[in-house]
């Protein structure tokens, strides 16, 4: 295994840690569980080590909370879908709102939407519609996404984000 590649895994690993830790902060809105950490992290992840290794991150956070009854499995859809639109519009913008907005709009929009079939078919809520989770997915998302904006601002304005994504690449 490349030096590189050891390190981003090393990083996606520790920033999962943090997301299961911080998913002991977790609230509930309207019939989910919303877990403001994951999404900060998902941000971190996507800037840092980029998009594939960020869908790794909110896939294992996911499974690691849902083994320990920390989460639902409406986390894989929200956390995985914002990880990865994170990641994909800041790698190809190169500027941090194109990854707290693709964080907003895959977790909030398109996980929300995909969590519907998991709730129905995996859950058995034969309440839930394809809206349904949109908005308490939003409210979690947006916290996720304010910490975020708090912490990777300085650290660009500092060039410190630049020197921790070009160490990942060494």
């Amino acid at each position: 295994m490349k030096k590189s590649n050891l390190k981003k895994l090393t990083v996606t690993a520790i920033l999962a840690a943090v997301a299961v830790v911080g998913s002991l902060f977790s609230f509930p809105v309207f019939g989910s569980k919303c877990a403001p950490v994951q999404h900060m992290v998902n941000i971190l992840c996507a800037v840092t080590v980029g998009p594939w290794w960020a869908l790794a991150q909110a896939f294992i956070a996911s499974l690691i909370r849902n083994l320990l009854g920390l989460g639902s499995p409406l986390a894989f859809p929200g956390s995985m879908c914002g990880a990865l639109l994170g990641g994909l519009l800041y790698k190809y913008g190169k500027k941090l709102p194109f990854a707290y907005i693709g964080e907003v709009v895959g977790t909030g929009i398109l996980g929300g939407m995909l969590s519907y079939p998991v709730a129905y078919l995996v859950m058995g809520n034969t309440a839930a519609t394809l809206f349904m989770f949109v908005v308490p997915f939003l409210i979690s998302t947006c916290g996720g996404t304010i910490i975020a904006i708090i912490i990777t601002l300085p650290l660009k304005k500092s060039g410190m984000l630049g020197k921790m994504k070009d160490s990942l690449e060494e």
